[in-house]
């Protein structure tokens, strides 16, 4: 069976934080996706041109999450891997923005 594919996320800064923003890229249905939204694979990138793989989770009882790798910035800082709760999806014309809230803890 093959793997489903990862859908590009541009993230305008050099790393997360609650409140940042991303855009989904390429999700078929965008709106029906930011209303009802399914765990998809997903590649972040950011505004240094780094980039890491990070897997959208979603499921009741708890809030869509955001699952993203280890990795290092262009700077050569080193993010260890993190969750974060998404806090909106909203469809942004063909796109999917994501605004993160607070990171989970393990």
């Amino acid at each position: 069976m093959p793997h489903p594919p990862a859908y590009l996320a541009l993230c305008p800064h050099t790393h997360l934080f609650p409140g940042a923003r991303c855009r989904l890229q390429g999700v078929p249905r965008p709106e029906a996706f930011a209303a009802a939204p399914e765990t998809i694979d997903v590649r972040l990138r950011f505004s240094d041109g780094t980039a890491t793989a990070a897997e959208l989770h979603t499921g009741a009882p708890t809030d869509p999450t955001l699952m993203v790798a280890a990795h290092t910035t262009a700077a050569g800082t080193s993010i260890g891997a993190r969750a974060w709760t998404v806090r909106e999806l909203t469809r942004r014309g063909e796109e999917v923005e994501l605004k993160l809230g607070a990171p989970t803890r393990s």
